[in-house]
């Protein structure tokens, strides 16, 4: 294995280190937002090495601006074609067949119906060897690329190309699709890649810079945990070589980012939203002492972290009121995989104190209360991605949510009142799923047709996922590459490399044929929502107006006919009570001079006519207040 000898310019010093990084992110990230990896680990080696001359390129944004952002957004969107890109572009003698594969995931895009592909690969492979060819890549010390989901072809193909260029130049390859077996597999299967960091990249790119600095080569570089190479094989239970604690973390450097879309010509440009950070990790994913791991079932997004942390509220408001004033932007998205459980009313009400109108995104738990939903989005939060993922606690159990159905559909309704936007996901053909859990879906979603509707997402299986790790215990007999990358890749790297995307044999014909029904409820529900807010000012669907001894319904019908109910007295009191879901315990001793006896028959009433939602004794009023 030839040496990592630096190609650096001579100074009468042997090896001499120039302090020149680079640090790249490929497409298909979203085009409007700078990517946090970079701006995070920019930021963090000029605050731990200021000498160092760190410059990172958000290169999806070329990419995105040549070949036309609707397009570039429907790439992204999908993994399949965003891999599929580059893979042609790597793997030319393999082009019918991806194109093929191109056309039938793209099928019912309209940006995408008519695009030929061949010109997009060949614009695309224009854009980006143009870009490399402008770079001197032997004036720099370290290359680091940063690669999530969507990825992978593209990181592969500048790394090849770069290495084309420059032969001795280190190149790190790190991200989220580096977790797990794929990291040694790919380190094997490419070489060109000479190290690979498993984890956060902060402290793993600051301690090679600097034995950069020292020795001039990596040769030696010393044992890292979350650091290896073909010289510094991986260790099983290897930890992560993360930060203890996020204090550390400067706020992230998106200049290269602004200074590139002021280049565009006008028609090209945009305001772009901020990602940021208030923790790492999830806290709801943790190993326990006698060995059995929570989290949902099906996720494999938190590989890269080991534990929870978050940033104190001061961090967090300092770090957002910096970035929104340096870039003169108010949008910010969290990238969270879930807001904090402690303090993110305090964070937000502090951000409310800084006077300025943001406009935020993140991801929350659906056992995030109205209170503090009410906080969020005084604060400016007015768009939201829940974990909602079922709407049948039996399934919400086999996917370990740790929720209910009730309790989504309380978000949900809350996000309706408080006027946030809802793009929560629907899981359909999870295995081991059964008819039982399709029936409770299907009468939820009688209830549900008056919020936001729920954007179906058919389960996938991910490499790590508790789902993965136990097979048995959902029916599934085995796992293996998806066949996706069967048409992407040569057969040997295919057979090689365990990829991020896995797929099974178990029972997935039955679960998509049970579960078209519930396909076919959520496109009609989404077509009756649309419906009833085609208009501007069209107010919620289901709404009450207040008349203190009295309370008016009023339920919005797509014939323009509204159906009005009135409920007066103890009716009006147990109403409002149950804005917040409670059990019949509850209600009966909010109300003493009420026996069960009349209150089942009024509850049964209000289910009978989708004014409440029932689930287990427990009981939810759906109509929001018209005065929100």
């Amino acid at each position: 294995m030839p040496g990592l000898k630096l190609s650096c310019k001579q100074s009468g010093k042997l090896n001499a280190f120039s302090n020149r990084v680079v640090l790249i992110s490929a497409p298909w990230p979203i085009f409007s937002r700078p990517s946090i990896q970079l701006g995070a680990l920019k930021a963090y080696i000029k605050n731990q090495l200021p000498e160092t001359d760190c410059r990172a390129y958000h290169f999806f944004l070329n990419v995105a601006a040549d070949i036309g952002y609707g397009i570039y957004q429907s790439i992204s969107e999908r993994s399949w074609l965003s891999e599929s890109i580059y893979a042609a572009i790597l793997y030319p003698e393999r082009f019918e067949k991806i194109e093929r594969f191109f056309a039938k995931k793209s099928r019912n895009n309209k940006n995408l119906s008519n695009l030929n592909f061949t010109d997009l690969i060949n614009q695309v492979k224009k854009t980006t060897d143009t870009f490399i060819r402008e770079i001197n890549w032997k004036a720099f010390d370290l290359v680091g690329i940063s690669a999530c989901l969507c990825q992978l072809t593209s990181s592969l193909y500048f790394i090849k190309e770069i290495k084309t260029k420059a032969p001795d130049l280190p190149v790190i390859l790190g991200g989220s699709i580096t977790s797990g077996q794929s990291a040694t597999d790919i380190l094997t299967a490419f070489p060109q890649i000479d190290i690979i960091v498993v984890g956060e990249g902060e402290q793993p790119m600051v301690r090679l810079i600097e034995h950069l600095n020292i020795s001039g080569t990596l040769n030696d570089f010393p044992r890292t945990p979350g650091v290896f190479s073909r010289q510094i094989p991986r260790q099983s239970g290897e930890i992560f070589c993360q930060l203890p604690n996020l204090e550390k973390l400067p706020p992230p450097d998106y200049q290269e980012y602004f200074n590139l879309l002021k280049t565009f010509a006008p028609e090209k440009t945009f305001f772009p939203t901020l990602p940021a950070e208030i923790s790492r990790g999830c806290w709801w994913r943790k190993l326990h002492h006698h060995g059995k791991e929570t989290g949902c079932a099906f996720c494999n997004l938190n590989l890269q972290w080991q534990g929870y942390r978050t940033k104190s509220k001061e961090q967090v408001v300092s770090e957002i009121d910096q970035i929104t004033s340096r870039y003169q932007l108010l949008s910010i998205a969290f990238m969270d995989n879930a807001l904090p459980p402690k303090g993110s009313r305090q964070i937000f009400e502090a951000l409310s104190d800084l006077n300025k109108d943001f406009c935020f995104f993140s991801e929350i738990r659906a056992s995030t209360n109205r209170q503090t939903l009410e906080k969020l989005a005084k604060a400016g939060m007015n768009e939201v991605q829940i974990g909602i993922e079922a709407l049948c606690t039996s399934l919400l159990k086999k996917l370990n949510k740790g929720t209910t159905s009730i309790e989504n559909m309380e978000i949900m309704k809350n996000c309706e009142a408080l006027g946030i936007r809802n793009i929560s996901n629907l899981i359909l053909s999870f295995p081991g799923s059964d008819v039982q859990d399709v029936n409770e879906t299907l009468r939820a979603l009688k209830f549900a047709r008056i919020f936001q509707p729920l954007r179906i997402v058919r389960f996938w299986l991910g490499m790590e996922s508790p789902v993965w790790k136990h097979p048995q215990q959902f029916g599934i007999t085995s796992v293996f590459n998806h066949p996706g990358y069967r048409i992407l890749f040569p057969e040997k790297i295919y057979r090689h490399v365990h990829f991020i995307m896995q797929d099974y044999r178990g029972d997935k014909t039955d679960q998509k044929r049970l579960w078209q029904p519930v396909k076919d409820a959520v496109s009609d529900w989404k077509t009756y929502y649309e419906q009833l807010h085609s208009h501007p000012g069209s107010g919620p669907i289901l709404s009450y107006l207040d008349g203190k001894d009295f309370i008016i319904i009023k339920e919005r019908k797509p014939d323009d006919k509204p159906v009005n109910h009135r409920l007066t007295g103890i009716s009006r009191q147990i109403y409002l009570y149950c804005d917040h879901r409670r059990t019949i315990q509850q209600i009966l001793a909010k109300f003493p001079s009420l026996s069960e006896d009349k209150l089942l028959p009024f509850l049964r009433m209000m289910t009978q006519k989708r004014l409440m939602f029932d689930e287990r004794e427990t009981y939810l009023s759906l109509a929001v207040s018209a005065r929100n």
